[in-house]
């Protein structure tokens, strides 16, 4: 068994109802929800002419390899009505894996942990509630460590997920 985290984000449509309904396929996965962040509304990144974000983290259990776990989010996420509007675009649904165990992985279209997750304080708001002493592999710091490097600017706690 594998410990991941991964992230949520929806900026289209019912926002918290998207990102409740990816807690929901997870489980009929086979995922185990070990812990679940709140939800924070988060001013976009890269793109920024476009609706705000809801976003939010959870902690997981799988059996499933890293490259099957990418699949069964991509799978979720057609599930749910997301729409191909390119990088950086609005969408319906984003499910990214953050990290699994302490693994570092560049195999094409997976990249564990996640590339730009350092950087964004949308996914280490959250993550910090779940995963705080998670150490990232490669940059040796931990999530609480991370966070005090961003700006949390812009970002409202709504709910819990």
């Amino acid at each position: 068994m594998r410990v991941a985290a991964i992230g949520l984000g929806s900026n289209v449509g019912d926002r918290l109802g998207a990102l409740r309904r990816a807690l929901s396929l997870l489980k009929r996965k086979g995922v185990e929800i070990l812990r679940k962040s709140d939800v924070f509304e988060t001013p976009p990144v890269g793109l920024t002419e476009q609706p705000r974000f809801l976003n939010a983290c959870v902690l997981v259990k799988t059996s499933m390899d890293p490259q099957l776990l990418l699949a069964q989010l991509k799978e979720m996420e057609v599930a749910i009505g997301r729409q191909d509007r390119g990088p950086w675009g609005p969408r319906e649904i984003d499910l990214d894996i953050l990290y699994i165990d302490d693994l570092a992985i560049r195999d094409g279209e997976l990249e564990i942990p996640h590339p730009r997750m350092h950087e964004r304080a949308f996914v280490l708001l959250p993550l910090s509630q779940i995963a705080p002493n998670w150490r990232h592999p490669i940059l040796g710091k931990t999530v609480e460590e991370l966070l005090t490097e961003v700006s949390l600017s812009g970002i409202i706690y709504i709910t819990t997920l």
